[in-house]
């Protein structure tokens, strides 16, 4: 009886440990008609952040994957205008363990049911280009992941969203 006890603490332990760490979600959406071999400079037009040392970073993060997909950074003037929207917000999950599973009793699961509610920090990220010549949006990514309270970590959550979103730029026609 004990054994079955801690087999199923261990379930819940471990559903636990899942449910509360999510994986990044990454997503791109694009124009299907726009030319992409046409773009090869860009410059940045805005970043917004609530932190200076977030905005670096995903300048940083961005600059990287285009630049290794040969495009270049200009100050002014580029062919493709981006933006970038970095935000971080709270997020509340609910886990519920039920303790007593030797048996059914009652047509229900015999036992109490613990509720705990864990805060998360959530980081969501947005990058958008534009074509400069035509001031219309052509491509668009987005992250999601839950934050860390290690900045360090949390510069490696980025710089893996940033390469996610990149990983097939520019888009097939």
């Amino acid at each position: 009886m004990r054994k079955r006890i801690r087999i199923v603490f261990l379930l819940c332990f471990a559903t636990l440990l899942t449910g509360v760490t999510h994986a990044q979600k990454v997503s791109v959406d694009y124009d299907h008609a726009a030319n992409f071999t046409s773009f090869h400079t860009y410059n940045w037009e805005e970043i917004k952040t609530v932190n200076t040392l977030w905005g670096d970073r995903i300048e940083k993060a961005v600059d990287q994957q285009l630049q290794a997909k040969g495009w270049q950074v200009v100050p002014s003037g580029g062919d493709v205008a981006l933006f970038a929207l970095g935000q971080v917000h709270n997020q509340q999950q609910e886990q519920t363990f039920y303790s007593g599973a030797g048996g059914w009793r009652w047509g229900g699961m015999g036992g109490m049911a613990t509720t705990t509610v864990y805060n998360t920090r959530n980081g969501v990220l947005v990058v958008s280009m534009f074509d400069a010549k035509t001031k219309k949006l052509f491509w668009r990514g987005t992250s999601s992941a839950d934050l860390a309270d290690n900045p360090e970590k949390n510069v490696g959550k980025l710089n893996k969203s940033v390469a996610k979103m990149f990983k097939n730029f520019p888009p097939r026609s």
